[in-house]
């Protein structure tokens, strides 16, 4: 899937000129490095940027967006490398990576972290583990912070502490002129506001400010049957999870039995329905809380308490493979739907790491901000079809079973959708992202911010 971007032959002159006092590194298709600097998580995604910017310093970053500008490449930005349609990599344009940047500074009295534009969960979550302190993150400790909070950012914590943005304290963002801006409540307001769900569209985003809970300990439970029980448990976790109290996460699954010591030997590569219940607080509690499903007759189960960390990195997507996920926010999930999403599960491409999920919602993630270009938030289930496979000649079958369990689900969507869990699926669905009134808001901030549109690799706001 090569991107049609603006390929230009650098020249090196231009080129030894950027280097002067660039304190990163600058890599170009000749270097050894080049072909591992350029991949990204998602296999399908093969592009050649001409230069590959390896920002250390919000200089760097100023530097390489002047240099991609004034030599018309266009610029991709890329913290992790994780999102699905690639957009950290551009055809023959320049790409300002900041994975460089992934200093975390805890403040533990204050319960805040400063954390660099091009960490991963897990450097956060390494960093605020030693105090027992959290916030909501991805749910896997590959995801790259920076796109998932400025994306709105659902985890395993969000029914407990809301999400990754409503814990956004300020952002240093370094601007399309070169220019840097700190967001906060009281510091540029409205670009604050837009950078609650508004994505990567308004600068390259060098640090983020985020709020820390206190989380000494956390549980996690997978439990898992046969298929054709899907029905039954589903019905089971909906009832128990929409009055769960917020500490409760997870989410039913659909996946490949994993070849797992508590995994039955006959439900391992096959087929199988899991529920996993993560729990804020001990394992006691959550026994007690989670007594419904629990008592379901159920085939494996693992059950344990570890760190937020740990959770973390527990479920991490393996690289490598060919990706491409979908989302339904729904606004009920009576039985119909409960049976049209387990029915497709059929669908699902087993053996293989893709995965078939129900997340809940609700708790924090409902009670939040509602002024922010979230819309989503409301929607007490979201169905999401996350697909992960080696075979090219896959790649169909997989993208029609994702658009299936978006169109079984479709009476009971509410048409908003959190944009870090799509592809490019056109305009309509970044309109419905935001929310049509939040979307001419956030072309006003583009149109102040980015009035060129540099920074269109995303899902793209266009200047008002």
């Amino acid at each position: 899937m090569a991107s049609h971007g603006t390929s230009h032959a650098v020249g090196e002159r231009a080129l030894t000129d950027f280097r002067t006092g660039f304190s990163g590194g600058v890599i170009t298709p000749g270097d050894a490095s080049y072909d591992e600097a350029r991949t990204v998580f998602n296999a399908m995604i093969d592009r050649r940027p001409a230069v590959i910017a390896q920002c250390e310093t919000e200089r760097d970053v100023a530097g390489a967006i002047r240099f991609g500008r004034e030599n018309g490449l266009e610029i991709a930005v890329r913290g992790g490398g994780h999102g699905v349609a690639g957009t950290a990599l551009s055809e023959g344009g320049l790409v300002v990576d900041l994975r460089r940047m992934h200093t975390v500074t805890v403040d533990p009295g204050g319960r805040t972290a400063r954390v660099g534009g091009g960490a991963v969960m897990s450097h956060l979550d390494r960093a605020t583990e030693p105090y027992g302190l959290a916030t909501t993150g991805g749910r896997v400790s590959t995801t790259g912070l920076g796109g998932f909070v400025l994306g709105g950012g659902a985890g395993w914590l969000d029914r407990k502490f809301g999400l990754a943005c409503d814990n956004l304290l300020s952002v240093e963002l370094v601007t399309a002129d070169g220019r840097t801006v700190r967001a906060s409540g009281d510091e540029n307001p409205e670009l604050f506001w837009a950078l609650h769900g508004g994505g990567g569209n308004f600068g390259v985003a060098t640090s983020f400010t985020l709020r820390l809970h206190p989380l000494p300990v956390m549980t996690a439970a997978l439990l898992m049957w046969p298929p054709d029980a899907g029905p039954e448990v589903a019905r089971v976790y909906r009832d128990f999870t929409e009055s769960a109290p917020d500490e409760v996460g997870g989410g039913l699954i659909y996946l490949t039995g994993p070849p797992e010591e508590f995994v039955p030997e006959d439900m391992v590569g096959r087929l199988c329905c899991a529920v996993l219940i993560t729990y804020a607080g001990g394992m006691q509690e959550m026994r007690d809380v989670a007594e419904p499903v629990l008592d379901l007759d159920h085939d494996a189960e693992m059950i344990t308490e570890l760190s937020y960390a740990d959770l973390q990195c527990m479920l991490d997507d393996p690289p490598g493979y060919r990706n491409y996920w979908s989302a339904e926010y729904l606004a009920s999930l009576p039985d119909p739907a409960v049976d049209a999403f387990c029915a497709r599960a059929d669908d699902l491409l087993v053996p293989s790491p893709s995965q078939h999920v129900l997340f809940p919602q609700g708790g924090a993630v409902a009670r939040g901000p509602a002024e922010y270009p979230v819309p989503w938030r409301r929607a007490p289930w979201v169905a999401h079809p996350f697909g992960l496979w080696e075979d090219p000649a896959d790649d169909e079958r997989v993208r029609r079973w994702a658009h299936d369990v978006r169109a079984d689900v479709a009476p009971w969507s509410i048409g908003a959708v959190y944009l870090n869990f799509i592809g490019n699926e056109g305009e309509d669905r970044v309109v419905a992202g935001f929310g049509p009134e939040n979307y001419r808001r956030l072309a006003a901030v583009k149109g102040e911010y980015d009035p060129g549109n540099v920074f269109r690799l995303n899902h793209n706001v266009r200047p008002g």
